[in-house]
């Protein structure tokens, strides 16, 4: 084996068209009975948990018992448990995308003898799987880091690396290790072990912002996926 290569989900293999989002929201308002202006919040490259804390903290200042880090902390569980109920409505009334190349490299990905493939993403296991249920790709993947493993994405490497290791035997180093994502957080996660990384623009930023970030390898989507599996290879 020569390679363990985690992908995002968001936006990098699938595009949910606001399921996540939309979930969320309501999740927000029916636990900690917050909501407001998005104003320019952005919930790509961050984690399932991450997104819950920062938005109760940005729409309850000032409102007693919903801005006190205790108190968030103590709703956090039963916020991401409704989180998850309503996006099993929003995924099963609503369409998943795979987005261009992914059911090519995926696949090719998986029985290709010298990859680990998994998954590192922020969300939480469970949304991962319905968010993935509809596209038959799950099964492709074995390792995960999900956005509850870790407090923030930057563990989220270790975390994937040391379950390769458990399944496998090997301990992934440096370029042996492939994240492919779409956003800067997905670039920077991994730069304390040294690894290779992928952008993908089929998120919110471009091939020129993301490039800004010096990822290894940048695409303006996985069309090409014989490319993208060159890459990874490189």
């Amino acid at each position: 084996m020569e390679r363990l290569v985690l992908f995002d989900i968001d936006c990098t293999l699938i595009d949910g068209h606001g399921a996540g989002q939309r979930a969320v929201l309501r999740a927000l308002r029916e636990v900690y009975g917050v909501e407001g202006d998005l104003a320019g919040y952005s919930f790509h490259g961050r984690t399932d948990p991450v997104i819950v804390r920062e938005l109760v903290a940005l729409w309850g200042n000032g409102r007693p018992g919903h801005s006190d880090e205790r108190r968030i902390e103590a709703r956090l569980e039963a916020c991401l448990a409704r989180y998850v109920e309503l996006l099993r409505g929003e995924i099963e009334d609503g369409r998943v995308e795979v987005l261009p190349g992914v059911g090519e490299l995926v696949p090719a990905l998986a029985e290709d003898e010298r990859v680990v493939l998994g998954l590192l993403t922020g969300n939480v296991e469970e949304g991962a799987r319905l968010k993935l249920a509809p596209t038959g790709l799950m099964p492709h993947f074995k390792v995960a880091a999900y956005g509850s493993d870790a407090p923030t994405r930057p563990g989220l490497p270790d975390v994937a690396v040391r379950r390769a290791e458990a399944l496998t035997g090997r301990r992934f180093t440096g370029k042996e290790i492939v994240i492919i994502g779409d956003t800067p957080a997905d670039i920077g996660c991994g730069e304390h072990l040294g690894v290779r990384t992928i952008a993908v623009a089929t998120g919110r930023y471009s091939v020129e912002e993301l490039r800004t970030h010096a990822p290894d390898h940048v695409f303006g989507d996985l069309g090409d996926w014989r490319a993208a599996q060159a890459a990874i290879f490189a």
